[in-house]
């Protein structure tokens, strides 16, 4: 998270148009609001272009806007591909919304094609995405499809010479829908971006929508119309000692439900952040703040392992424990989906703990060191696990209302 209270000369914020996103927003606009710089260099697309220019003129700053377009042409192919994973050709990226039905993807593609596949989703690592998506760059080597989500958007070059929707459906949080024309158009836009090799980029379905992908590519872009903010700790806590009798939860609900803001903005959804506070309800002997710090932390509220740690960090921060890892070095690289999955588990659970210690500081949370080192070293054996293996996998979580995989 940026720091709001460090003076810089410079600060640049990417993909400003999250500031929109529905949970994520607030910390962009945090970002924009917040950020002790001289000069922001905001880049991303339009859609809250006109946004931002409400803002800067309500804050009282300037704004100057560049605008630039595609040094390389996109093209959408006349064909599909007609629903044959032999017309993957090097180059490709095929994109699909689900870990399941990625790996069921690469499982297809490199038994029915001499194709070696690399594999980027939001819980990997951020070093072995990073990995990965260097792997797929290097010339003349075996691993030239990518097989990914929308993830590859987020702080990734690629070197993508076509995109390949394998579907356009996606969930959505609550139900399955049409994927939105402006996540078409970010994501088809990867393809033949400048300091690729190819001349230009092109874009396609595996076997149905490509009607609804050239609709989406022809339309105008969709400008936000407000963009998400979220209360700090701060006015949380102003907020409490009117209502003292209130759990946290309740708290932050009420808040949020009483609090008024002008049209510029919406208070981002918090449904994850409402789940780790009904799990620590329980535990006994944090503050306010300390509560509101643990709900923060980043994890992956459907693993219910995962949060079983988070449980256990904040039951031994209560008591004025040390908290300890609670977790062993695995042997080697997974062979099958389950040993995979534990390697993720572990690696969000290190993340977390490194998370928490820089919040709460080291003496409560003193095994950085080792958590740190860890941390890498499954990264590594992601990574090599990747790479060695191919297999069917397994749905990840079971939990009520789980999204179709």
């Amino acid at each position: 998270m940026v720091s709001t209270e460090e003076i810089y000369e410079v600060a640049v914020v990417d993909e400003v148009q999250m500031m929109a996103d529905p949970v994520r927003g607030s910390a962009w606009t945090r970002a924009l609001l917040g950020l002790r710089a001289e000069e922001i260099h905001l880049c991303g697309d339009d859609s809250v272009l006109s946004v931002i220019r409400k803002i800067c003129a309500d804050t009282g700053d300037d704004l100057l806007v560049h605008q630039y377009e595609r040094f390389k042409p996109l093209v959408v192919e006349e064909n599909t591909l007609r629903g044959y994973f032999q017309n993957i050709r090097s180059g490709d990226w095929v994109v699909a919304f689900s870990r399941k039905k990625i790996f069921e993807i690469k499982l297809a593609i490199e038994t029915y094609t001499h194709h070696k596949c690399c594999v980027i989703y939001g819980a990997l690592p951020p070093e072995t995405r990073r990995q990965q998506a260097e792997l797929f760059n290097q010339e003349h080597n075996e691993y030239d499809v990518l097989v990914a989500t929308d993830a590859v958007g987020m702080g990734l070059n690629l070197s993508i010479r076509r995109v390949v929707f394998y579907t356009l459906i996606k969930y959505d949080g609550e139900k399955t829908a049409s994927v939105p024309a402006s996540l078409v158009k970010q994501i088809a836009g990867r393809a033949g971006r400048r300091g690729s090799a190819y001349p230009h980029g092109l874009a396609t379905t595996f076997k149905y929508d490509l009607c609804y992908l050239t609709r989406c590519l022809e339309e105008p872009l969709e400008e936000a119309e407000k963009v998400g903010l979220f209360p700090t700790f701060e006015q949380l806590e102003m907020f409490a000692s009117q209502f003292p009798e209130l759990t946290f939860n309740n708290l932050l609900n009420k808040l949020c439900d009483t609090c008024r803001i002008d049209d510029t903005y919406f208070i981002c959804q918090h449904d994850n952040m409402k789940k780790v506070a009904d799990m620590l309800e329980g535990v006994h002997g944090l503050s306010l703040k300390s509560r509101y710090g643990f709900c923060l932390a980043p994890m992956n509220t459907r693993n219910s392992e995962a949060m079983d740690h988070l449980l256990r960090f904040a039951n031994n921060y209560s008591k004025s424990h040390y908290v300890t890892m609670g977790l062993e070095m695995p042997s080697g690289y997974a062979t099958n989906d389950t040993q995979f999955l534990d390697l993720e588990t572990k690696h969000q659970v290190l993340s977390m703990y490194l998370w928490l210690a820089q919040h709460f500081g080291e003496d409560n949370f003193p095994h950085v060191q080792e958590a740190q080192t860890m941390s890498t070293n499954i990264a590594d054996l992601l990574g090599q696990s990747l790479a060695k293996g191919c297999w069917k996998p397994q749905l990840r979580y079971q939990f009520i209302g789980q999204p179709p995989e």
